[in-house]
C-alpha cells in the first residue's frame, strides 16, 4: 500500500522512516518533506496551510494511508475533508484537535471532566487579564490560547512582567500575530513528562513515556522552543503510575470527548507535570511530538502502519504495541538565533561520518536538498538520534554521532537527558 505523510520536520522524517520499514508499504510520499526524508520518501510540493491545495494533492496520489503530522492541517480540518471523500488518514477532526489548537478549550475540557490539571483563568481581553493576575502568585505561567509552534508559554516571575506579557500576546507583539485569549496558569514544579497514546476514538493503547527539553539554554534555562532534545527509558514511569495515568488522565479524556459528540481517533500527547499532588496535565497535543517521536519510534518494535490502520478502522483493541527494551535519546542540532531569527541555506557536512555510529540514526527538521548539498532550511535542522541498552550509552552514542556534523553556528544542548542520568 501507499502511505502519504503530510509534514515537513523530524517527526515527519521519523515517521517516513518507521512506515518505510513496513511490509504493508510499497511506496511512501512525503508532502512537502525536506533533504533527509528524501532519502526514504518521494517528497512531493504542498502548503500546508492551504487546505485545498493538500486535499487535491491527496485525491490524486489516492494512497491507502494519509498520516497527518502538524497540528496546522489538523487544526485546518484535514482529516474531516479527507474521511467526507472516503479517504482514509490517521488524524483527530478538526473538532476534536481543539485539545490543542485551544489552550482555553482543553482547560475548561479538563475543568468539565475532573481530570488533574493546574488552576487556570481564560481572559479575552487586557482588562480581564489584570483581574485575573491578581488571582495566582508568581511564578504565573502565561499562554497564547492558539497553535504557536512550542513558542507561546511565558513564564512569568513578577506580576508586572505576567501582564507585560499577556498583553504582548494579546497586541501581536510576542508571536507576530494576535491572540484572541490568554490563558493564564499557576506555575508547576516537578518533573515533565510526555505520555503519548494511540487512540481509535474508544480505546487507547500507550506508547512508552518521553520526557522533552523545551528550553534553549543548558540547565533549562532560556526561552521555550519546539523541542532541543528528548529521551526515552524503562525507568521513567513505574508501571503502577502508567496505570495511574491512564485510568485518571487518558482515559477519561477519550471517554470525555466522545461524550462530547467529538470522539478523538489519533495520537493524543499527554504532557503532564509529576508534581507533589500527583500527575497533572499541562497542555494536551493532538499529534505527534517532535522531537519525542524521533525517539519513541527508534524503540518501536511493532509495525506502526499496523497499528495506525487499526486506529482508522476502529480494532485498536486488538492491537499491542512491542518495545525494545533500554532507552533512546535525540539531541537536536539548531541554527544560531533559534528560536529567534536565524540563517539558511548553510551547508551541511559530516552526515555520512554521524550515521555510521552504531544505534544512530539522523532525522531532519529543517533541511533541503540543493544540488547534492544538504543545507539547512530552519531553526531545528537535525535531530540525531541513537538507541541503546541504557540511557547513558544512547546518550554517548548521539553526541558522537553530532560531533561528526557541522554547519555554521550549530548551536545543541550538552546536557539532553540530565535528569534521567541523575536518576
Amino acid at each position: 500500500m501507499k502511505v502519504l505523510i503530510l509534514g515537513s520536520g523530524g517527526r515527519e522524517h521519523a515517521l517516513a522512516w518507521a512506515v518505510a520499514r513496513s511490509k504493508k508499504v510499497t511506496e511512501v510520499v512525503c508532502a512537502p518533506g525536506n533533504g533527509g526524508i528524501a532519502e526514504v520518501a518521494r517528497c512531493v510540493p504542498v502548503n500546508l496551510k492551504d487546505l485545498e491545495a493538500m486535499v487535491r494533492l491527496v485525491e490524486s496520489e489516492q494512497p491507502g494511508l494519509t498520516i497527518v503530522g502538524p497540528e496546522l492541517p489538523l487544526s485546518l480540518g484535514i482529516v474531516d475533508a479527507l474521511q467526507q471523500r472516503g479517504l482514509r488518514v490517521f488524524g483527530p477532526t478538526g473538532a476534536a484537535a481543539m485539545l490543542e489548537s485551544s489552550k482555553g478549550f482543553a482547560k475548561q475540557f479538563l475543568q468539565r471532566h475532573n481530570i488533574p490539571t493546574g488552576n487556570f483563568a481564560v481572559c479575552s481581553s487586557a482588562a480581564e487579564l489584570e483581574k485575573a493576575i491578581d488571582l495566582f502568585h508568581p511564578p504565573i505561567v502565561v499562554k497564547a490560547d492558539g497553535l504557536a509552534a512550542g513558542k507561546g508559554v511565558i513564564i512569568c516571575t513578577s506580576r508586572a512582567t505576567a501582564v507585560e506579557a499577556g498583553q504582548g500576546l494579546f497586541t501581536g507583539k510576542l508571536l507576530g500575530e494576535k491572540t484572541q485569549q490568554v490563558v493564564i496558569e499557576e506555575f508547576l514544579e516537578g518533573d515533565e513528562i510526555s505520555f503519548l497514546c494511540l487512540s481509535d476514538g474508544k480505546h487507547i493503547v500507550p506508547l512508552v513515556p518521553a520526557q522533552d527539553h523545551k528550553r534553549i539554554g543548558e540547565g533549562d534555562t532560556g526561552p521555550n522552543t519546539g523541542g532541543m532534545g528528548v529521551y526515552s527509558t524503562d525507568q521513567m514511569l513505574e508501571p503502577s503510575m502508567t496505570e495511574w495515568i491512564m485510568h485518571h488522565i487518558a482515559e477519561p479524556t477519550i471517554r470525555g470527548m466522545a461524550d462530547e459528540g467529538t470522539p478523538f481517533a489519533g495520537v493524543l500527547y499527554c504532557g503532564l507535570m509529576m508534581t507533589a499532588r500527583g500527575p497533572q496535565v499541562l497542555e494536551f497535543n493532538a499529534r505527534f511530538g517532535d522531537p519525542e517521536t524521533q525517539a519513541l519510534l527508534m524503540r518501536l518494535d511493532s509495525d506502526l502502519v499496523e497499528a495506525l490502520d487499526a486506529c482508522v478502522d476502529g480494532r485498536l483493541a486488538e492491537t499491542e504495541l512491542r518495545w525494545t527494551p533500554g532507552a533512546s535519546a535525540c539531541v537536536v542540532a539548531s541554527s544560531a538565533g533559534y528560536p529567534g531569527s536565524y540563517k539558511t541555506g548553510l551547508p551541511i557536512t559530516g552526515l555520512a561520518a554521524a550515521a555510521q555510529v552504531p544505534g544512530v540514526q539522523i532525522f531532519h527538521s529543517g533541511s533541503v536538498l540543493a544540488g547534492s548539498e544538504i543545507q539547512t532550511a530552519g531553526g531545528r535542522v537535525l535531530g540525531v538520534t541513537a538507541v541503546a541498552g541504557t540511557l547513558k550509552e544512547a546518550l554517548a552514542r548521539a553526541y558522537q554521532a553530532i560531533a561528526e556534523i557541522h554547519f555554521e553556528g550549530m548551536y545543541f544542548r550538552r546536557d539532553i537527558g540530565h535528569r534521567g542520568l541523575s536518576k
